[in-house]
């Protein structure tokens, strides 16, 4: 039978491509979608509901109703990116908790992939710069701990109910279109990096994350991997590349540099403080291994691309163009 899948926090660009996705395949039946804002791109037979997590009883009922076979669980909110970090933390633990286990039981589930991040393993470590997933979680801000709350609970589900749970332990997500608050940061005239240190980082696009996810899915792959564009950036280095001027900032004056950056208009959360003061990076030979994904675009790459976004032209200098 073809697979029924569920699509939480369709209405993000992440649940929408992966939806994309899932409409091309022929081994895909019925795709469903669940957030409290609509997709923004067409869809061709996926079908949305807009259901706020907040609404936990008509949220429940709807999964329980409609069964899925395979999650893919995007239900995972960002903070600074669509809303503030309460708010975030909030409908991520509540659609987490709601929507995974109304499908383990409604009876028919055989396969979860939820979104996870390299924020998980915490600051780099000297023994484990380069985290495998090997490596034991460490979160050390509320997204790393909210991320690694939502492996729990799906993974508790994947061992009661003997079904393959994948975590995919996501780089930094950076792109022209994507609401991240990293790119944000980086696209400000004035950069804060580090005073005294420019640890790396990697990225990665938000194709390349829609294409791992629906891979996972559909493999049935178990347990966390890590998901990385090639090679890697560093504060310094990616504000030059984008002609930005990098301002540098103390370590005891980050808290400072957050609350001018959010007047400049890029709200940072915490664990965008964290990739700029100590880097992020992750071992991705697992994802290439086991799921195939061995043409990732680079970190250099989508830096570039999110350089070279066309800036917003006014209309009144468009008009004196055209004369």
């Amino acid at each position: 039978m073809a697979a029924r899948v569920l699509v939480t926090g369709m209405g993000g660009e992440l649940g929408t491509g992966v939806a994309q996705l899932l409409e091309s395949r022929a081994d895909v039946g019925e795709i469903h979608g669940v957030d409290f804002v609509p997709p923004r791109r067409r869809l061709r037979r996926a079908e949305f509901h807009r259901i706020d997590p907040r609404r936990r009883e008509r949220l429940r009922d709807f999964v329980l109703e409609y069964a899925p076979t395979h999650v893919a669980h995007f239900g995972v909110y960002e903070p600074a990116s669509r809303m503030d970090p309460v708010a975030a933390a909030e409908r991520t633990e509540l659609c987490s908790a709601t929507a995974l286990s109304a499908a383990s039981r409604a009876g028919a589930l055989e396969a979860v992939v939820v979104r996870s991040g390299l924020e998980v393993y915490g600051p780099p470590r000297s023994r484990a710069s380069v985290p495998d997933e090997q490596v034991p979680p460490s979160p050390r801000v509320p997204y790393g701990m909210s991320l690694l709350r939502v492996e729990t609970i799906a993974a508790s589900i994947g061992r009661r109910l003997e079904i393959p749970v994948a975590a995919l332990r996501y780089a930094p997500i950076v792109g022209s279109h994507v609401p991240s608050p990293l790119g944000r940061l980086l696209r400000l005239p004035l950069v804060p990096v580090p005073a005294f240190s420019d640890p790396p980082f990697s990225l990665l696009h938000p194709d390349d994350a829609c294409r791992a996810m629906v891979q996972a899915l559909l493999v049935g792959f178990d347990g966390p991997v890590n998901v990385v564009g090639l090679g890697a950036a560093s504060p310094w280095q990616a504000a030059r590349l984008g002609g930005r001027i990098p301002v540098p900032v103390a370590p005891f004056a980050w808290t400072g540099a957050a609350r001018a950056a959010e007047l400049l208009g890029a709200a940072v959360a915490p664990h965008v403080i964290e990739l700029m003061r100590c880097g992020r990076t992750g071992s991705g030979a697992r994802a290439v291994s086991e799921l195939g994904l061995g043409e990732l675009r680079s970190t250099q790459e989508i830096l570039a691309e999110l350089y070279e976004w066309a800036e917003i032209v006014p209309l009144s200098g468009l008009r004196q163009a055209v004369a």
